[in-house]
């Protein structure tokens, strides 16, 4: 009898600030789970980050090694799956540049997620080929490691498909069949709300880090926005617009029912509401901030993670490469 093999799997973050509960809930709880299933790439995508901060490289090197902390001390497993820096891997710049003599420059432009940044990062300078093209470097991460499956938030399935158009032009041009079609994998829709209740923005700092401290963790529950109309301890409130409310729903299910009755009937107080949701973060952050202090001590062990998990995605990344560079004619 054969073992089927694990079907192939890359998905990516970038180093821009430190992780919060958004991250995790929004893509880390996920991968750590997939890396049972799949053959996994996990990319710590340093040039994706000079797209839009390329101003901020002093700081680049140190948010890498924090990221890596963060997704060890989260639970992803260096034996199960390969966690690099995508700039190690100088095969997929490669892959980059060739892609973009061969991608109609309208291609890029129709993205729905550009013109919206634009509009968004407004106060940046990003009008940049890097930040246009971003999309065909992300194409390049998926397609050099013939990823299978692609874990993704429902925004993001437009880069799929545009990668997966990509890999079919390549194929159609050089009447050959390297490119495989990646599959979104959608990811369930967590949306944390902000600690103020605005969008959570790491501009804001209206998060919970990932690592933070048990005291950190209760400092910042405690700063969270309540109902405004409950001036007394008794009064009754609305918990559907309480920010402590939304994150019981997700983090404290077993007790999110009583916490709505009591709500409602003002029968609980905000602060001991606050605490009853501080102590289910402790508990599931805790263990993260601890795993993540000892790996701090021990930067060569996250170093060697990083080079050795660079190591087994260019082994796929030159297989790749080695057939479109024969199939472009370039040696």
């Amino acid at each position: 009898m054969t073992t089927q093999a694990k079907k192939s799997l890359m998905s990516g973050m970038r180093p821009t600030g430190e992780l919060h509960l958004g991250n995790y809930l929004g893509a880390l709880d996920n991968w750590i789970q997939l890396q049972e299933e799949f053959n996994c790439y996990f990319s710590i995508v340093d040039w994706h980050a000079l797209t839009t901060a390329y101003k901020e490289v002093d700081q680049l090197e140190d948010r890498i090694f924090d990221m890596a902390c963060d997704w060890l001390a989260s639970g992803l497993d260096p034996n199960k799956c390969a966690i690099f820096r995508q700039s190690e891997i100088k095969e997929i710049a490669e892959l980059h540049l060739l892609f973009s003599m061969i991608i109609p420059l309208s291609w890029l432009e129709r993205v729905p997620t550009y013109k919206d940044q634009l509009q968004q990062l407004k106060e940046k300078e990003i009008n940049t080929y890097g930040f246009l093209g971003y999309p065909l470097l992300q194409s390049a991460d998926i397609l050099i490691c013939q990823a299978e499956v692609v874990p993704v938030g429902e925004d993001q399935v437009p880069h799929i498909e545009l990668t997966r158009e990509i890999g079919r032009r390549f194929n159609h041009l050089y009447n050959t069949e390297i490119f495989i079609d990646p599959l979104a994998r959608l990811t369930e829709n967590k949306v944390l709300p902000g600690l103020d209740n605005r969008k959570m923005s790491k501009s804001y700092k209206n998060y919970i880090p990932l690592s933070a401290s048990p005291d950190e963790v209760l400092t910042k529950v405690k700063s969270m926005v309540t109902d405004p109309e409950r001036i007394r301890k008794d009064d009754t409130g609305n918990p559907y617009i309480c920010s402590v409310y939304a994150y019981h729903k997700i983090f404290n299910t077993e007790n999110r029912a009583e916490v709505e009755v009591a709500c409602k009937a003002g029968s609980i107080g905000c602060m001991q509401c606050k605490r009853m949701l501080a102590d289910k973060l402790i508990e599931l952050i805790q263990p993260i901030h601890e795993r993540k202090q000892d790996l701090i001590q021990r930067p060569d062990y996250v170093r060697d993670v990083l080079a050795e998990g660079a190591k087994k995605t260019r082994i796929k990344a030159n297989e790749t490469m080695e057939k479109v560079r024969k199939i472009m004619g370039i040696r």
